[in-house]
């Protein structure tokens, strides 16, 4: 069988792929690792606006809701029911993480768009958003792929990679590889649509740097909005897929 050469050399093109560049980036040395320090700059303001955010909307729980507790009911109802139309009845234990998953990529998508890029000056390069970065996309959808693969054996054992031979032995390549797509299929997905809607403001904006590009802004919070909605329902679809055992 080719399936695992051909995963070996896919995980390789991966690799390479996280050193593609486009303008300048400001890195930091930190032990024998370079790091994104952009990337790292966004997420970190990211997780203190969403850490900050339910903190002070939920820290005193009113009988009457006040607006902001209101708001993050209403979030955790919407994942809630995303989660149980694509998990089923067992999505319980699975809406923190799918939460988490939508929460981080729908504000990292619209902080490229809404931080203001000069707040933090840096040396090189300008602040953009997190999921406009491969390395960050890829290390949303590995957490992705180990909670599929952990929702299935936990369920079913190792009875769960009986599937691979479904419905017969002569799909087993196949079977084996549509799992090393999905990671793949999710980040470079995000990767692309989030880093496609940054480049076409920015040559906008260097063209046309009044009117023209304030449309294209609002339709980029859009499509950053249904990106993080698509990365979130794939997940779940894909956990609920394991634990059920069809496709």
């Amino acid at each position: 069988m080719n399936v695992l050469p051909c995963s070996i050399n896919t995980l390789k093109g991966l690799y390479d792929m996280s050193g593609v560049e486009v303008g300048q980036h400001l890195y930091w040395q930190i032990g024998g690792f370079q790091v994104h320090a952009q990337v790292l700059i966004t997420s970190w303001v990211v997780i203190a606006i969403l850490l900050g955010s339910v903190t002070i909307a939920v820290r005193n729980p009113q009988t009457i809701p006040t607006d902001g507790q209101n708001f993050f009911e209403y979030v955790l109802e919407f994942i809630r029911d995303l989660s149980k139309t694509q998990i089923g009845d067992e999505y319980g234990p699975w809406v923190p993480f799918i939460g988490t998953m939508f929460l981080f990529i729908f504000v990292s998508n619209w902080s490229g768009a809404l931080l203001p890029r000069k707040i933090i000056q840096l040396p090189h390069g300008e602040l953009a958003a997190p999921t406009n970065d491969i390395n960050t996309t890829v290390a949303l959808a590995l957490p992705t792929s180990v909670a599929y693969f952990y929702a299935g054996l936990s369920k079913k054992g190792l009875g769960y990679f009986g599937k691979y031979i479904q419905p017969t032995p002569i799909l087993l390549p196949i079977n084996i590889l549509e799992d090393f797509t999905k990671p793949l299929s999710l980040s470079f997905r995000l990767f692309g649509n989030i880093l496609a809607d940054e480049l076409v403001v920015v040559v906008l904006v260097s063209l046309v740097p009044s009117v023209v590009p304030i449309p294209v802004m609002f339709l980029g919070l859009f499509t950053s909005g249904i990106q993080a909605l698509i990365f979130a329902t794939l997940a779940a679809a894909y956990i609920g897929e394991s634990m059920e055992g069809h496709h």
